[in-house]
């Protein structure tokens, strides 16, 4: 590394102090908590509350039922819910019992399920209970499961909210406990069994969108270094409010949100799941000063009826990530709301973030691709461009993204082959493709897997897309290559409409050809009501390349 020409690291010269500043996490969020003052509010959901003095005491009996019920170190917990006080006695029950966790999309089917089960080995499931009567029970049946907690996310509030709150509590089951009852038993935390930083914190597994999800090892030093990295270096103010906007169980959700705002001694709000009504009524109400979310989300805010640049208001900072973030949306929402978008990026595999837009500086965007940058390292990070033979490459020169640094996991859960072949050496090979210009601005053009060869060009979807999100028609934007029997390959173009917006097809690949190479433009477009998307916002091509 000593000769590498990214370990100057010019990125240095675009933080500030506070940013460059060395960080000392704690061991781990369970060793920060520890001074947390104790009457404040931890945790908000509609109109509940809980302390930080309320919350140690519930995941202290929800550490001793599992530990009573033969939970023994280095377990694995499955945690299966929404955006919901739950997750978190649920979390922190399961670190104090000294367990692993796995979180889980509660958007999985049986099958997706069965395979986080099996891989990771659980003994322990927390769901909520209608998941359980509907098909976790079947699914867990020849799993190592034996352990069950359910969730009514009715509980812990009362105002009912119907847009998302849509269900009715059910009867006890008796193959299951109730975690909010087992959370008031009043039970001790078992001693022992606290965390280290190089202990397996998370198995978090991948979205999938490119093969079978692989479970990365988050240990809780990767954890507690980006939460921290992020508490030093957002300059918000004491106590700050966030607002969950990301979900808990995806990484961003978890460390830029749960983690980084309970290490700072601030509010978490919750809302269960994205309703854009009920995420402008939290605004209102909550007042936060942080979220993140992915770009889909911001489009969804900003296409609702009712809303006003008073919603965003309170926020100093508002982050993106998990998605990508078009320039043309940065603007349009500064242009409406007044906040400017700070762009980011990260994965799975690097605990969330390994660059992002510092607080008081703009992302540029590339004059020749349009591409919008995602931000700079951090002062312990290098990222480096490496060409197919894994060669270095100069500044501005495109390759592929790989990552080195506090953040990055060690590997994946019992895959030794595929911790080898991604991480070398302890370098993350990301499989993202971008570049690096001179001063440290990092700009991702695409994924490896998804550039489209037409003829023998190289097209980026990326490139395209961000066009298609500068038409005033246009809601979301995802190409994908199609076969075709003269080019090979061709572009095509899904789109979905702004409310009360038209535009036919035609219309659009005119729009494109107007501003892209002749190679490059959508020869297909096909508009849809809506795109389909993962949980986390990321929209999903390969189900778009199935359509075919």
């Amino acid at each position: 590394m000593s000769t590498s020409r990214y370990a100057a690291k010019p990125w240095l010269d675009l933080l500030d102090e506070a940013q460059r500043a060395p960080v000392r996490p704690a061991d781990s969020l369970l060793h920060a908590l520890r001074g947390a003052p104790a009457d404040r509010t931890a945790l908000s959901y509609f109109d509940g509350r809980i302390t930080y003095a309320e919350l140690d005491a519930l995941t202290d009996s929800v550490a001793g039922h599992l530990a009573a019920r033969g939970l023994e170190r280095g377990d694995r917990v499955a945690i299966l819910l929404q955006n919901s006080p739950h997750f978190v006695l649920a979390l922190l029950g399961a670190w104090k019992a000294g367990a692993i966790v796995v979180p889980v999309n509660p958007m999985y089917k049986s099958g997706e399920v069965t395979h986080v089960l099996k891989d990771s080995e659980a003994v322990a499931l927390v769901c909520s209970d209608r998941a359980w009567e509907s098909y976790l029970r079947e699914t867990a049946v020849g799993s190592s499961v034996r352990i069950v907690l359910t969730a009514c996310e009715l509980d812990l509030q009362t105002r009912g909210d119907a847009r998302v709150l849509t269900f009715e509590r059910l009867e006890p089951a008796a193959d299951a406990d109730d975690l909010v009852t087992v959370a008031r038993q009043g039970a001790k935390a078992p001693q022992g069994r606290a965390p280290g930083p190089s202990d397996i914190a998370l198995i978090s597994y991948t979205s999938g969108t490119s093969g079978t999800p692989k479970g990365a090892t988050n240990t809780h030093g990767n954890i507690m270094y980006n939460a921290e990295r992020q508490r030093t270096g957002l300059g918000l103010p004491e106590a700050p409010v966030y607002f969950a906007l990301a979900p808990l169980f995806h990484i961003t959700g978890m460390v830029c949100e749960l983690v980084a705002c309970l290490t700072s001694g601030g509010t978490l709000v919750l809302a269960y799941r994205f309703d854009p009504g009920v995420v402008l009524d939290a605004f209102a109400e909550h007042r936060p000063q942080y979220t993140v979310g992915p770009s889909t989300a911001f489009m969804a805010l900003a296409a609702h009826p009712a809303v006003t640049p008073d919603h965003f208001s309170s926020f100093q900072v508002i982050s993106s990530g998990g998605a990508p973030l078009p320039p043309a949306l940065v603007e349009k929402f500064r242009a409406g709301f007044g906040p400017y978008i700070r762009n980011g990026y990260g994965l799975t595999e690097c605990t969330a973030p390994c660059a992002s837009v510092p607080p008081g500086r703009e992302a540029p965007v590339d004059p020749v691709s349009g591409t919008l940058a995602v931000g700079v390292p951090g002062p312990d990070t290098v990222v480096r461009i490496l060409d197919d033979r894994g060669a270095e490459l100069p500044f501005g020169e495109q390759g592929e993204i790989v990552v080195r640094g506090p953040q990055v996991v060690p590997g994946y859960w019992r895959r030794a082959e595929a911790t080898a072949e991604t991480f070398p050496e302890g370098e993350l090979r990301t499989g993202d493709i971008g570049f690096m210009d001179e001063q440290g601005w990092l700009y991702v053009v695409d994924r490896k897997k998804d550039m489209i060869n037409a003829s023998g060009f190289k097209v980026w979807p990326r490139e395209v897309e961000d066009v298609l999100y500068a038409h005033p028609a246009v809601r979301e934007a995802a190409v994908v290559g199609v076969p075709d029997g003269y080019r090979g390959e061709t572009v095509k173009a899904y789109i979905s409409l702004r409310p009360g917006s038209e535009a036919d097809p035609d219309a659009l690949a005119a729009y494109c050809k107007e501003r892209l190479a002749a190679y490059k433009y959508p020869r297909q477009v096909e508009i849809l009501p809506e795109l389909p998307k993962t949980a986390t916002g990321k929209i999903l091509r390969r189900e778009l390349r199935s359509r075919q």
